[in-house]
């Protein structure tokens, strides 16, 4: 099945805690726990910890400009002990934690540079221990969710997920690594579904209020009530294993397609240039509806002339002669997209269901969906993408992300 990929919008930010939380004091920053200062107002140089325990740390103590800021074991160095002057910077060495070349994209990468005041060298905290660039609205974050030493920090769309997080070790206490979530409860630290209420259909682990909390932002064609109409047609989706078995692969495939469609605000691939591109002269069917009809629609993007025919017969609906129906009925819409998860293995060797349901991983669900544009290496960044929507949809319905997290 080939898939369109569209890009994950940005994930905005609440809550930013004025620079006045960076007083003129220091730390090593460390991952989640309780809101605090990061910097502690009576506190000198000192680390700053953050994802599984290890700490913020200049690479090789080296005080040269454009040196890399990576992740690191917490050994008590000069490389790994902060401060702030009280102007919003982060500074080792009396050199300031800045964006590479004033970067603004998903990515990229911070150094050590000789303090200037510009933006690119801002950064905010919020109560939940992001450590924020106002200027691009992104989160201090560790590449590819990797904890092995050296592992290079970036900006990213702030996800809420562990490798965000940053502590001030002399003022407060890192928690225990619990696999990937914050620690907090709920995607917006409160606990629970986010509010509670809207109470889900029999046998299906998502609530109303839990999908809304998840997509917040989405296109009102995708509604609750036509994922859960399109369950019955296949029973097995989210209800096969134990409790926890069932909510992460809920939250696995709500966080692929939510990928797919930039947080469900998509119902059809946005560049009409390849609308044209999905009719396969070569099946005996040909391309009843017109050589442009195939294009992406619906949660997975459904495209090409043989996946809309392969999923209508599986359906018992007719989406060959008549594709328009996966971007006018969101019942169908969402069947096609359970059809894929449930029976198609793509590039992988499993289906995602039988990933989720065999405790393979949310990993393989990638591998079943883009594994041959995304895996191994390919492109990294949507994987991470995924990954954290998985991170955070697990928080929303009070479980667990499990092991084999990439492909």
């Amino acid at each position: 099945m080939r898939l369109k990929r569209l890009g994950l919008g940005r994930h905005v930010r609440a809550g930013l805690v004025g620079a006045a939380v960076l007083a003129a004091a220091g730390g090593t920053l460390f991952a989640a726990g309780p809101p605090a200062m990061l910097l502690a107002a009576d506190a000198t140089d000192s680390p700053i910890t953050g994802f599984t325990g290890k700490c913020i740390d200049v690479a090789d103590a080296n005080t040269a400009n454009g040196t890399a800021v990576q992740l690191y074991d917490c050994n008590g160095t000069g490389a790994q002990r902060w401060s702030s002057p009280g102007d919003g910077t982060l500074r080792a060495f009396g050199k300031c934690l800045d964006i590479q070349a004033a970067g603004t994209t998903d990515g990229t990468s911070v150094w050590l540079w000789d303090c200037h005041g510009e933006a690119n060298q801002q950064w905010v905290i919020t109560e939940a221990h992001d450590i924020v660039n106002p200027a691009t609205d992104r989160c201090l974050d560790v590449r590819g969710y990797d904890n092995a030493n050296r592992t290079p920090l970036q900006i990213w769309p702030c996800t809420g997920a562990a490798n965000q997080k940053w502590f001030n070790s002399k003022a407060e206490n890192p928690p225990a690594n619990d696999g990937g979530v914050d620690g907090s409860g709920g995607v917006d630290g409160s606990g629970g579904d986010d509010g509670g209420g809207g109470d889900a259909p029999a046998g299906f682990v998502v609530s109303e209020d839990q999908f809304n909390a998840m997509f917040p932002a989405r296109n009102p064609f995708y509604t609750y009530g036509g994922l859960t109409a399109a369950l019955g047609a296949y029973p097995g989706f989210a209800t096969s294993g134990d409790d926890t078995t069932k909510k992460r692969e809920a939250a696995a495939f709500l966080a692929n397609v939510g990928h797919e469609t930039g947080g469900l605000t998509h119902v059809t691939e946005q560049n009409t240039a390849n609308h044209p591109h999905y009719c396969d002269p070569g099946q005996p069917y040909g391309c009843p509806a017109g050589q442009s009809a195939y294009y992406g629609r619906g949660p997975t993007q459904l495209s090409w002339n043989f996946n809309y025919k392969a999923a209508g017969d599986a359906l018992g609906i007719d989406l060959l002669n008549n594709p328009g129906l996966v971007e006018s009925d969101a019942s169908v819409a969402w069947k096609t997209a359970l059809w894929y998860w449930n029976t198609q293995s793509g590039p992988g060797t499993m289906t995602p269901h039988a990933a989720m349901t065999n405790n393979s991983g949310f990993g393989q669900t990638i591998r079943s969906i883009n594994g041959a544009l995304e895996c191994d290496g390919k492109n990294p960044a949507q994987v991470q993408n995924r990954m954290a929507n998985y991170l955070r949809f697990v928080q929303v319905l009070g479980t667990t992300p499990g092991d084999n997290l990439v492909c």
